[in-house]
């Protein structure tokens, strides 16, 4: 039986929030992977850029490193709601456009 997106959607949610339901200690459950994602992810860049650093440097440099990722992220984001919001403006304006000139086009009664 072929299941649609929407219902596949909605049974792997319920999966997930019966799997966390059983779950005690949510903060173990993502450590691993809270660890692997961010952390080490910039130590291993910096150890890339700066081999001969030391362990404090590379520390400093992975810190500023994840600053700099989260800030970029914050600025596409920025970016993306300017320009969701110029485009409902220019939206708006259309559609007002587009009513005054049926109303001009109307005969008045």
């Amino acid at each position: 039986m072929d299941v649609d997106t929407s219902e596949r959607t909605m049974q792997l949610r319920l999966a997930a929030h019966i799997s966390w339901a059983k779950t005690k200690d949510r903060s173990s459950r993502t450590a691993a992977a809270r660890r692997a994602s961010h952390h080490t992810r910039f130590l291993e860049m910096a150890r890339e850029q700066y081999p001969d650093a030391t362990e404090a440097e590379l520390a400093d440099i992975a810190a500023s490193l994840k600053k700099a990722h989260y800030q970029a992220l914050a600025l596409k984001s920025a970016q993306a709601r300017r320009i969701k919001r110029e485009l409902a403006q220019k939206d708006k304006a259309r559609r007002v456009q587009a009513e005054l000139a049926k109303a001009r086009s109307t005969p008045a009664a």
